[in-house]
């Protein structure tokens, strides 16, 4: 659900606090689904897109963006889940883990999650929904780990506040629930709950931006 895109519509320009929530919630997903099967042409595409552009993108992006990520981000989704099931994902090739490695890359811009992204991408191949949902945390847990990983290392000698090992503990807790969750939702004939979700976050995001004059 683009937890950076949840940061920025809450504010969020601790650059600290978001390394140390994105630490929590890696920890959490290798905890819950273990590590990942190794897909490198789903991590190439994001690290590559991460290493030349997160500088700009975190520049010239904002709550405006992140509002738009999330109702498009959303429609795609609801599309996709249309696709028949027709695929495992003992089924994927090398032309798959690219198309959703570039699908991942993507989600460098706030607001567009990396989860959804990667199933949108998944499903519109034709994988079915529990397949789906496996191909995308093996394919976003080494982006994950890895950005922190690089993150942490610009984030030396800076001592960590109270609010960022907050931050760590309650990404940890939630990632722990969002894995468990993620799993009842792959099990379910639609993905709409989750679509919708995301559309109607980032209509009230637009809402709130209205009414509190904000361009993002």
């Amino acid at each position: 659900m683009s937890s950076s895109g949840h940061l920025v519509l809450l504010g969020s320009r601790d650059k600290a606090f978001d390394v140390f929530a994105h630490a929590g919630t890696a920890i959490a997903l290798v905890i819950a689904t273990g590590a990942p099967r190794p897909r490198p042409l789903t991590v190439l595409p994001a690290a590559a897109a991460g290493l030349a552009l997160e500088g700009p993108v975190e520049r010239r992006l904002g709550a405006r963006a992140v509002a738009v990520g999330q109702v498009l981000g959303g429609i795609a989704l609801l599309l996709a889940d249309r696709a028949p099931e027709r695929r495992s994902d003992m089924e994927v090739g090398p032309r798959d883990d690219l198309l959703i490695g570039l699908a991942q890359a993507c989600a460098l811009v706030p607001g567009v999650s990396r989860n959804g992204a990667t199933i949108t991408a998944a499903r519109l191949l034709g994988f079915d929904r529990e397949s789906a949902g496996r191909i995308s945390r093996d394919a976003a847990l080494p982006v994950i780990a890895g950005a922190t990983a690089l993150k942490l290392l610009r984030l030396r000698g800076t001592r960590p506040a109270p609010e960022h090992l907050a931050g760590f503990g309650a990404a940890f807790a939630s990632g722990l629930a969002a894995a468990q969750l993620a799993r009842r939702i792959d099990r379910l004939r639609s993905y709409a709950p989750f679509a919708l979700y995301r559309i109607a976050l980032g209509v009230f995001a637009f809402r709130i931006m209205r009414l509190n004059g904000r361009d993002g």
